[in-house]
């Protein structure tokens, strides 16, 4: 029930100078792979999760949403319409079918499953396929965000020691972090996707120092946790506002366990990207970046 996080999914108008932008940051990036629904990506793979960014391959292959049925092409189309930036937060899962049933008993906006394959360039130049099974759900009190759950049904092809080492000694994706006007509003959608014990909200007895300045939610899951923050939390968290629309909850970047702080801070520096300097971590964007924060962080 304390689904991990999988991946994150960041969409933007140009892939290749996007990729651009993440080997300057110190990752290691796959090859560019098609979807079969008009989307196109690359990955940053790390231990356990990973990055997917997201761009526009064939507008025209992309289908509409249909009774039901959520779909990812035009769900990112449509936010990239908007403004480049995270689009989708997605769980780990071992059953895809048993989360849209958990996901319908607790009431929540669930869609139909959807199954799907492409093919992946492996290290070594072949191409193997890989398949997927995804269970969406949103919540309209949240229309600029989507979730689901992600089953893989091979992932002997699709992880890579060699895609999953970096420059920057990246590790896996810590923490996804969000901005909303109330976080604690939002308290009852991750309790149906993550139950009760794993959430917690700042100022609640029992709540401990969770991260994120007054009434900032916190959800625990089997790897990483989703931090909510106030506009005025993110702000003194980061030093700047955010770039998505402070009325309504929305993705506003993440945080990267990494080997050696000091190694990161120097392959930044090299880069000539602009850090800051927070509570041990360093801090990029979200100038820069589509609109997103990175945070790293030692391991």
């Amino acid at each position: 029930m304390v689904r991990g996080l999988d991946h994150l999914v960041m969409v933007v108008n140009d892939l290749e100078a996007a990729r651009g932008v993440y080997e300057r940051l110190g990752f290691t990036t796959t090859p560019r792979a098609l979807h079969p629904f008009g989307t196109e990506n690359f990955l940053v793979q790390m231990q356990g999760n990973f990055l997917e960014v997201v761009g526009i391959a064939d507008a025209g292959m992309i289908p509409p949403h249909g009774p039901g049925v959520f779909s990812f092409a035009r769900g990112n189309a449509d936010f990239l319409a908007r403004r480049e930036g995270m689009s989708s937060l997605v769980f780990q899962t071992q059953d895809a079918r048993a989360d849209r049933r958990d996901f319908l008993a607790a009431k929540l906006n669930a869609f139909e499953n959807v199954d799907f394959s492409r093919q992946a360039t492996l290290p070594d130049g072949s191409e193997v396929t890989v398949a997927f099974s995804l269970a969406f759900v949103t919540d309209p009190a949240m229309p600029e965000t989507t979730f689901f759950t992600c089953q893989q049904h091979a992932p002997e092809h699709f992880w890579k020691p060699a895609y999953q080492v970096h420059a920057n000694g990246a590790h896996h994706a810590a923490e996804a972090i969000m901005v909303a006007p109330d976080p604690a509003a939002h308290a009852g959608f991750f309790r149906g996707t993550h139950g009760a014990d794993a959430v917690t909200i700042k100022g609640e007895v029992g709540s401990g120092d969770a991260q994120g300045g007054d009434g900032g939610l916190r959800v625990a899951t089997d790897l990483g946790s989703i931090v909510m923050l106030t506009p005025a939390a993110y702000r003194a968290r980061f030093g700047a506002d955010t770039v998505g629309p402070v009325d309504t909850a929305h993705f506003a970047g993440f945080r990267i366990q990494v080997e050696d702080l000091a190694r990161q801070r120097a392959i930044l520096d090299d880069a000539g990207i602009a850090v800051r300097e927070a509570s041990g971590a360093l801090q990029v964007g979200p100038s820069g970046l589509s609109g997103i924060v990175m945070e790293f962080a030692a391991a």
